[in-house]
């Protein structure tokens, strides 16, 4: 039998146009691999972690060092781990494969201590997203003698179900911050626990565990009860403890959705499609595009209207892609209402890719205006490779189990001696916390929106 996938996208590829004749397409498969290779280049221009006394793994940074937090290197591989997915192009692999491996930390759980000043749970659970990526997709495994993705995977998620990172403070849920010294560890947000949710539910589809099924659920019960993501499935970004997270910053990011999005695919899938997470799905499906794809075009309401996004938000459309694009291969249901979306955002993207960098072709952030806006980066290019290359779903193979062909070792235990920060960070003193507030008030008078003081990481 012929997949909805399948057909649908063939039927979206026949009446696909050339948005930047002279240099992309998305005309036809080949037209997305070709294009898919350009943007994978001149994505890779700004990473310098392979060049002689660069650090492997990040993209320059933190600030002021340069543009970019820690977290930000692990979602570029994972979506250069998509990119070989989609378009079978294994010339990064071994670079991907050196990141990866460089950024595990001493534990061996993506904690590395030169990181902890902006290590939050978020941050860790991008990193470990991409592990648990490359061990769904059968991504070559890294030699005998060196940490192994599903293991990676399995060690973030399980310093994170640690009691340590839970408390009763808003009845539950993680904070954003891991260390207690941290400006932010008063917050628990939508993305920290999405990343967790996500990691749960995909670990549970994987390995047949219900433990992380059951760890999945109850963070979903979470956020419903705490008031982060309310009846009409929109998610907001979260509360501060001191005022039990009543005080919800109702700010909306793509990547909110998209995580929680794509996790519930994932619950679908493991639960043998139950009518409760098909409900779930559909029901953040439509909230997503009516959200963030106003006429079906990647929008990031929060900020885009005024470019008043940081660098991190920067990053957020193409991980949204990409996580709809496979969600569509762990519950093909949602294909007809998500594919037709995806063509039509990607054809807006590429028309921005003509900017003066790599030959007239560096992308652009606004999509809806079919028209370059100068703003260039990592994060801009990151967004429209994600969202072409993931056109290419229909033709690559769904993600994989340990039953189903998965070649990725895991460690149940992975994380157990991991260290939890509270030796060597300590609550701050009160001359601390008036230092974390001047920096907060000047971030804030800096950066136009509520959730300005947030670019201190993801």
């Amino acid at each position: 039998m012929i997949s909805p996938i399948r057909l649908t996208m063939a039927a979206l590829l026949g009446s696909a146009a050339v948005a930047n004749a002279a240099t992309y397409s998305i005309a036809s498969n080949a037209d997305i691999k070709q294009t898919s290779s350009l943007l994978a280049w001149d994505l890779l221009q700004y990473y310098k972690g392979n060049l002689t006394g660069q650090t492997p793994g990040i993209l320059p940074g933190p600030p002021p060092a340069g543009d970019y937090y820690w977290w930000e290197g692990g979602a570029m591989w994972g979506t250069l781990i998509d990119y070989w997915k989609f378009t079978g192009d294994s010339s990064y692999n071994d670079l991907i494969t050196q990141a990866m491996l460089w950024q595990v930390g001493p534990d061996k759980d993506y904690m590395p201590p030169n990181y902890t000043a902006s290590l939050g749970n978020d941050d860790q659970g991008f990193w470990g997203m991409s592990a648990m990526l490359a061990a769904e997709n059968n991504f070559p495994d890294p030699p005998d003698d060196e940490p192994q993705w599903l293991a990676l995977a399995q060690a973030v998620f399980n310093t994170q179900a640690s009691p340590d990172r839970h408390d009763e403070t808003c009845n539950g849920g993680l904070r954003w911050q891991i260390p207690w010294s941290n400006n932010g560890y008063n917050y628990k947000n939508s993305i920290a626990n999405g990343c967790f949710f996500n990691l749960g539910a995909r670990l549970a589809r994987y390995t047949g565990n219900t433990t992380y099924a059951d760890w999945a659920a109850k963070t979903w019960d979470w956020m419903r009860g705490v008031g982060f993501m309310d009846d009409k499935y929109n998610i907001y970004d979260g509360g501060h403890v001191e005022h039990n997270c009543t005080d919800i910053n109702r700010a909306q990011f793509s990547y909110n959705n998209g995580v929680f999005l794509l996790g519930a695919a994932y619950m679908y899938n493991y639960t043998n499609g139950s009518d409760i997470w098909r409900e779930r799905l559909d029901g953040l499906v439509d909230a997503t595009v009516r959200v963030f794809f106003p006429d079906n075009i990647a929008y990031e309401v929060a900020c885009e209207e005024h470019m008043s996004c940081t660098t991190d938000m920067l990053s957020f459309k193409g991980y949204v892609a990409r996580w709809m694009a496979t969600a569509t291969q762990v519950a093909p249901f949602i294909a007809p209402k998500v594919l037709p979306v995806l063509q039509n955002s990607a054809k807006a993207a590429i028309a921005s890719c003509v900017g003066e960098k790599n030959g007239q072709r560096a992308c652009g952030f606004k999509w809806s205006t079919g028209a370059f806006d100068g703003s260039v980066g990592a994060g801009q290019q990151m967004n429209v490779l994600g969202a072409v290359s993931s056109l290419l779903i229909g033709q690559s193979r769904a993600p994989v189990t340990n039953s189903t062909g998965g070649t990725s070792r895991g460690d149940p235990n992975a994380g157990s001696q991991s260290d939890d920060f509270k030796d060597k960070y300590l609550p701050p003193t009160t001359g601390d916390k008036a230092g974390a507030g001047i920096v907060t008030v000047l971030i804030l008078v800096s950066v136009v929106g509520t959730f300005g003081w947030m670019s201190t990481g993801v």
